[in-house]
């Protein structure tokens, strides 16, 4: 089996169940306008957005026995974009819902814990990947990570990978996304302003300024770091560069926040791919598929089609 381009890893997956209401409050039962349910986690979103815009990669981490015919039958029109190598893990994958009141444009996302990592599948995990990515892949953790001596274990798998030369890109928060920075020569990390709070251990105000000189104190361990900003953009930061890009004006109101970081990055990723690495270009395509995302457009148009529509400015 030869190394794979782009590799995306979830540890912790999910099923994610969209329920969308037209106003709903306590102790309501009203019908629902629509329900959703495909298969998910920050890291097989990542993969799913990179297939709309036209990418290739590997899907790997691990999945429950119990459901995991379900889930590639799910994903059957994304194959071939997407190549599914899960580890089968003893198990059912999670389940997490979101309700959305279409009416009130607000949230409230139920999540439920995952109990798939445990010593042995890690290890399965581990061997699955070194057979994956070589030394010029790139592998993405996104997503929420296993605690105590399973993390451990997990750092472990990844440093062996980012020691055989694959780019490791990082996606996740808390104690986990420290320690990958902590490892060094990390490639991407890509945290909203709370999770960069988090991580440099200060309250960082959501201002160019601010998040920039907080960034650059991470840029000894990690070439770029990629900051979700919301309706302010994103920022990427690296130890002589920044860049900053935002939408030029909103053409519609956003229908949701759910997922809007997996494709902000993945249009850095693929971005960086298809532009020889130019960031510049890469922050754009990232912009835009995020703001297609919030919009609802990725679910209605072709990524050409949301590329030419949505305008972006870099600075």
């Amino acid at each position: 089996m030869g190394s794979r381009a782009i590799v995306t890893v979830g540890i912790c997956p999910c099923w994610d169940i969209t329920c969308r209401v037209e106003g709903i409050s306590w102790g309501d039962h009203k019908p629902m306008a629509s329900q959703r349910c495909v298969p998910a986690g920050k890291a097989l979103n990542i993969s799913r957005a990179l297939a709309w815009m036209g990418a290739k990669s590997t899907a790997a981490g691990l999945w429950g026995k119990g459901d995991y015919e379900q889930m590639r039958e799910a994903m059957g029109d994304l194959r071939g974009h997407i190549d599914i190598c899960m580890t089968q893990v003893e198990g059912r994958t999670r389940r997490n819902v979101t309700i959305v009141d279409t009416h009130n444009a607000r949230e409230m996302h139920l999540r439920a814990e995952s109990d798939l990592a445990g010593i042995q599948s890690l290890r399965l995990l581990a061997g699955d990947l070194s057979r994956l990515v070589g030394e010029k892949s790139v592998c993405v953790f996104a997503g929420a990570m296993p605690q105590d001596e399973l993390l451990d274990d997990a750092i472990v798998m990844i440093d062996n990978l980012r020691k055989r030369g694959a780019g490791i890109i990082a996606d996740t928060s808390g104690v986990a996304l420290k320690r990958i920075v902590d490892l060094g020569d990390i490639k991407i990390i890509k945290p909203n302003v709370e999770e960069l709070s988090e991580l440099i251990g200060y309250s960082v105000a959501d201002s160019t300024e601010a998040i920039v000189a907080a960034a650059k104190g991470l840029c000894d361990r990690v070439r770029t770091v990629l900051v979700s900003r919301g309706r302010k953009g994103a920022l990427a930061v690296g130890a002589d560069r920044v860049l900053s890009g935002v939408v030029k004006a909103e053409q519609d109101a956003a229908v949701s926040t759910v997922g809007c970081g997996d494709y902000l990055l993945a249009g850095f990723i693929g971005g960086l791919a298809d532009a020889g690495g130019d960031q510049r270009q890469a922050l754009e395509r990232a912009v835009k598929a995020a703001t297609a995302r919030a919009w609802g457009r990725h679910d209605k148009m072709e990524w050409s089609e949301a590329h030419e529509k949505i305008e972006v400015e870099i600075t």
